[in-house]
């Protein structure tokens, strides 16, 4: 296991600078793949959790299996503008520049969009929801998901997605200082279970979770999708915004500027 100072060297030294660069062509694969990589893990969660009582093993369940999204990133590859928001560390030790933070994180931000979207569309015509005129258990969950989501205020989302990339950043930190696959399965299973399981939001999880419930809520009956008419496009993309926001804001507080002054300024 690499001690922590090891760690933020290689994440400010090696991984920062890989990413930076990466290529367009790289960048659109690995970021679809990762968008799609979340989404998987979010169908998981949220048919592990459709119908279980009582409230903390559901969400305990759900966190437990949402977790596969990001063992698959770190593992088979993927790139998540979530756990980009490190990269932020090679900029505060110049190894690499502002610009190549900011071409990554738009062209990964916008391949996981589109990744999740795909993953979404491609969920809607399996039918695995239900139908027209009658949702499964799973139909009402992703509706609900989707319809509680954007029900939440911009300072509700800001700072749930604070807290959730916090942990997101820590699962990625974790991993990292494990060189077995075991050890970066379970450094990300207990983190990652930890903000789903309390109820934080996730940017690029969110591109799968309101899309999906949008394609839904189109597709069946005028009857049902009136119970959920606070669910919409424009609502969706306000969520996703403002986590957005509160996914970068918090790990740059709490986790890049603490390590950087602790292990990686020059004093």
């Amino acid at each position: 296991m690499k001690k922590p100072s090891e760690i933020y060297k290689v994440l400010s030294e090696t991984i920062s600078v890989n990413k930076a660069r990466l290529s367009f062509v790289q960048m659109m694969f690995l970021g679809m793949l990762a968008g799609m990589f979340i989404g998987f893990g979010a169908i998981y969660a949220m048919i592990v959790m459709s119908g279980v009582e009582p409230f903390g093993i559901k969400k305990l369940l759900g966190g437990i299996v949402f977790s596969v999204g990001l063992m698959m990133i770190v593992i088979a590859g993927a790139e998540l503008f979530t756990g980009n928001v490190l990269m932020t560390f090679g900029v505060l030790t110049k190894k690499i520049s502002f610009k190549a933070l900011v071409r990554n994180w738009f062209w990964v931000y916008v391949f996981n969009f589109l990744g999740s979207i795909i993953l979404a569309w491609l969920l809607l015509k399996t039918y695995l929801w239900g139908n027209a005129t009658s949702l499964n258990e799973f139909g009402a969950t992703i509706l609900s998901i989707g319809s509680s989501k954007a029900t939440l205020s911009f300072s509700q989302a800001f700072f749930r997605g604070m807290l959730c990339n916090i942990l997101v950043n820590a699962a990625v930190i974790v991993s990292t200082a494990s060189e077995q696959v075991v050890g970066k399965i379970l450094g990300i299973l207990f983190v990652i279970s930890a903000f789903v399981a309390s109820g934080f939001e996730h940017s690029v999880a969110n591109m799968f979770f309101l899309p999906a419930a949008m394609f839904v809520k189109h597709a069946v009956s005028p009857d049902i999708a009136s119970n959920f008419a606070n669910l919409s496009w424009v609502n969706s993309l306000k969520n996703i915004l403002s986590v957005t926001i509160g996914n970068i804001v918090g790990p740059i507080v709490f986790i890049v500027l603490p390590y950087y002054f602790t292990y990686l300024r020059k004093h």
